[in-house]
């Protein structure tokens, strides 16, 4: 691998990719094992797997203050503290500065980022289901925006191809609404999440509550460069055994091998270039982070893998005489449809039992209950789609939560001794795709590198907001049914963004008239730009979507390396 830290401005390359994320990452390995000289960009600056993570093995206690942030340091990073991560000191270092930073809101939006090479990849949740056709015919069946241009048996071998490479621990389940896959070993379930289990297929048809599907290696297999997880639970911090998937541990370096990328951080890409003669991309124009250096990098493919919003933006402001409103925007779609998945919505209760039984480690994964509702027609709830649950149970200690709770032999007697059981559901529910729901660029607001800057114009609507009344009842009585006690239900709905799932502003459709990518995540009428970030999504399931923008990115690359010459070049 060549790291590009000064200008090599008359390099050409068989592609280029923009963002080394969870689709970066993938684009990148691909286009490399598959020979594509490539160069990638990222927007942040380098982080080098193991040597780059530097909280990676902290204790609590090498916090003061629990690891809390500071006023001033809460200043910087107000917006991305909507979400709870930033507020320790452990994983604020992967998080922007919202001053250096800044964006716009017509309403609430919390646009969560991380510009440092790996990208959220290093923060993300790690949780990867599958899309089935309920998802993908879901839009057809209802009359709702566009239809997708695939179905599930198009993209199924690629979910195998990538669950069987990042390693995905799990359950198959035979279910419909969530397909099977290529799994490790899953995770077991505590005591309490297996009696609540055991409790929902006695008094409910069709809940299965599972232990969630998470980018976890479990087994001794062969992974290269990465051994199975520890359970110490901090992911977040990044995995210096490269347990869970993230480009820093995984794709990257499997490009790196190949000997045939080119890295260079701290790029900010801003306009794809637009050739009149070929009706073709030439590449892209960047600013050096650091210098303010303008250059202008070609090649024969580029892949556009930013995150959903950054690469919108890039499209929007490859402006030309051909597309005098954004790359691949003559259907006037792009930066509309903006979907997130809505959640903070379910119920938590006390048990009365189980206290001989406890766990060992710290597992970092929950349970997941799949989607049962809308799953026949005509069921009359009031809203269409459906959602899915996440939670768990474990035993708490209220001293741990009051300093002063306790001292001398009844603080020792407090440590060891654990609290009762408790266990949550909180609901992850589909947003349909409206197409007022956007984002644009405010030319007359620019960042320190003089670009437009992103105003934000969504929220969620009635739909939603009658699903989650759903989600809040399901959840009660589920509890309840299973003995569970002072079981209290809760909706705190927040703004699009806070489930950091956004997409849908380059969605993918059969016609170019309502759409802005192809069945194979082409820009319509400029067939070697490829976007394949979560911008593509035509509707946004239940489901997280990491899995499926990593499925679409290999299935893409292949497309590619089959309708693109790469060159010669040793």
């Amino acid at each position: 691998m060549r790291i590009v830290s000064k200008l090599y401005e008359n390099d050409t390359y068989d592609a280029i990719v923009v963002g080394t994320g969870i689709s970066g990452g993938w684009a990148a390995k691909e286009l490399c094992e598959k020979g594509f000289k490539t160069l990638v960009l990222e927007r942040g600056r380098m982080v080098k797997h193991v040597e780059d993570y530097p909280t990676m093995n902290d204790d609590p206690w090498d916090y003061k203050y629990k690891g809390q942030q500071t006023r001033e340091e809460v200043k910087q990073q107000q917006k991305q503290s909507r979400t709870g991560y930033t507020t320790n000191k452990a994983s604020a270092h992967w998080f922007v500065n919202d001053l250096k930073h800044p964006y716009n809101e017509t309403k609430r939006f919390d646009w969560m980022r991380g510009y440092h090479v790996g990208g959220r990849s290093i923060m993300w949740g790690r949780h990867s289901y599958r899309l089935s056709d309920l998802d993908f015919e879901a839009n057809k069946r209802d009359g709702i925006a566009v239809d997708w241009p695939i179905r599930y048996k198009d993209i199924s071998p690629w979910y195998d191809y990538v669950e069987s490479y990042i390693g995905v621990s799990g359950e198959n389940l035979g279910l419909s609404q969530l397909p099977d896959g290529k799994f490790q070993p899953a995770m077991e379930l505590n005591c309490l999440e297996d009696h609540v289990k055991k409790s929902l297929l006695e008094n409910f048809e069709g809940r299965h509550l599972t232990s969630g599907r998470v980018a976890h290696i479990t087994s001794d297999s062969g992974f290269e460069g990465r051994a199975k997880c520890q359970y110490r639970n901090r992911c977040i911090r990044g995995c210096p055994y490269g347990a869970y998937f993230s480009s820093n541990s995984s794709t990257l370096p499997a490009a790196e091998r190949t000997g045939n990328m080119t890295l260079r951080p701290n790029s900010v890409v801003h306009q794809v270039v637009y050739d009149p003669e070929t009706k073709l991309a030439s590449g892209v124009k960047i600013i050096d982070a650091e210098t303010k250096e303008e250059i202008e990098y070609k090649a024969k493919v580029i892949f556009l893998c930013a995150s959903t919003i950054a690469s919108t933006s890039i499209l929007l402001q490859s402006r030309s005489d051909r597309f005098p409103n954004g790359m691949g925007n003559d259907s006037g779609e792009l930066g509309h449809n903006v979907m997130d998945h809505h959640f903070r919505a379910g119920a938590s209760g006390k048990f009365d039992g189980f206290e001989d039984q406890y766990y060992k480690g710290r597992k970092p994964n929950g349970i997941y209950l799949p989607r049962f509702r809308n799953l026949k027609e005509n069921e009359n709830l009031g809203f269409k789609r459906g959602y899915g649950y996440q939670g768990g149970a474990s035993r708490g200690n209220w001293a741990e939560a009051i300093a002063e709770a306790g001292y001398g032999k009844e603080l020792k007697e407090a440590i060891v001794k654990p609290g009762g059981w408790t266990m949550g559901l909180m609901g992850f529910g589909e947003t349909l795709p409206y197409h007022e729901n956007k984002m644009t660029l405010d030319y007359d607001k620019k960042d320190e590198w003089g670009l437009p800057t992103i105003t934000f114009d969504a929220e969620f609507k009635e739909n939603e907001l009658k699903m989650r009344e759903d989600m809040v009842a399901q959840a009660v009585e589920m509890l309840e049914k299973a003995g569970l006690k002072d079981v209290n239900g809760y909706d705190n709905i927040g703004a699009p963004g806070l489930g950091i799932h956004e997409m849908g502003t380059a969605r993918m459709g059969r016609d170019r008239k309502t759409s802005v990518l192809n069945a194979n995540n082409q820009v319509h009428d400029v067939p070697n730009v490829y976007v394949t970030d979560g911008s593509f999504m035509t509707s946004a399931g239940c489901q997280n979507p990491s899995l499926t923008y990593m499925a679409m990115t290999a299935r893409a690359a292949d497309h590619a390396s089959k309708n693109f010459e790469k060159s010669s070049k040793v």
